[in-house]
């Protein structure tokens, strides 16, 4: 698996209306293993790992997928019962189809609809009201969908646009990183994705012994899945990843990849990100990593997070977190 980590932004917004119902957040999150200072700071970062099991001991807790956003609940396993709903059809047409369909069923809000036009497919949420949409769960459903429909045909979906009603409210690279670096594009009229027609036709190529796999843990199945990417930011975090411990420069990797490093840096700005963002994010979602296992010195972290010096990444993890990594793991 990756070494990823996630805004604490996210975590924030899956213990929100769990104190409503008698909930105790702090109790989730120590259960959870994660530190409940983090909630404090806004820079923190959490490993996937980590806001893949809060996410789904809140949603048992509550008894409700929806964590209380939609306007009625959303009973366990309703996820579950879709996918198996899904999963004998043939197309990723059909498929997006029938998944709108079946949380219609629901008479709750907002809602999923799809709306095919001659060159595009828009999949988009319906509510009683457009101001009654709240952001997280708008990108939950939305990155759900687009997930669910990428690991339904093995690949990651292009989407040419991520319309979102209102202006943004994680930080940029959040947004880039929840939608694989697609444009997104605020205060728009509908909250919705929007893929190429061509896509429907793609063969459904998962079955039912797949879907036992990924039904065993979905939510952390669609934050780490990886499929062969072509994009450049992805083969520059390959090859960065395979030898982090001796932190490779740009001209290295350009060479690797047989490519000019000016045209190099040109194509990853064209997919919103930098090598320096590249370096740093995998050095600090590595340590993330590692900093929750037991048994493994602050020094050797550091090394394998591609630092020389364990003062040179406290230094590092202090920007990151806000925290230093000894107080990180105590809080673990």
């Amino acid at each position: 698996m990756r070494e990823l980590s996630i805004s604490v932004y996210f975590a924030r917004a899956v213990l929100r209306n769990a104190v409503a119902i008698g909930l105790d957040p702090m109790e989730l999150l120590r259960k959870n293993r994660i530190s409940p200072r983090l909630l404090l700071e806004d820079g923190a970062r959490i490993s996937i790992e980590r806001y893949a099991d809060l996410q789904v001991s809140t949603m048992l807790a509550m008894q409700d997928e929806s964590l209380g956003y939609a306007s009625r609940r959303l009973p366990i396993g309703t996820w579950s019962m879709m996918c198996h709903a899904v999963i004998g059809c043939e197309t990723l047409g059909q498929a997006l189809n029938r998944y709108c369909r079946f949380f219609q069923l629901f008479d709750s809000s907002p809602w999923p609809g799809l709306i095919e036009e001659a060159d595009q497919v828009r999949l988009r949420l319906h509510a009683q009201s457009l101001t009654s949409l709240e952001a997280w769960p708008v990108e939950l459903m939305l990155f759900n969908a687009h997930r669910f429909c990428s690991w339904l045909v093995q690949e990651h979906l292009p989407i040419q646009a991520v319309n979102l009603s209102y202006a943004p409210a994680a930080r940029p690279e959040d947004y880039r990183h929840m939608f694989l670096a697609n444009p997104v594009h605020f205060e728009a009229d509908h909250c919705e994705l929007v893929f190429s027609a061509a896509l429907m036709d793609k063969r459904i190529t998962q079955s039912e012994q797949g879907l036992r796999h990924y039904l065993r843990h979905p939510v952390l199945m669609m934050l780490t899945q990886d499929f062969p990417r072509n994009s450049w930011t992805a083969r520059v975090r390959d090859q960065i990843r395979h030898s982090l411990h001796e932190m490779p420069e740009l001209s290295t990797v350009a060479e690797t990849l047989d490519i000019h490093p000016q045209t190099l840096r040109r194509r990853l700005s064209a997919e919103g990100t930098t090598f320096k963002d590249i370096k740093n994010q995998l050095r600090r979602d590595t340590a993330l990593h590692f900093l929750g296992k037991q048994g493994i010195s602050i020094e050797e972290i550091a090394h394998r997070s591609g630092f020389s010096e364990a003062s040179a990444f406290i230094r590092a993890f202090k920007g990151w977190t806000g925290l230093t990594p000894y107080t990180y793991r105590k809080g673990l």
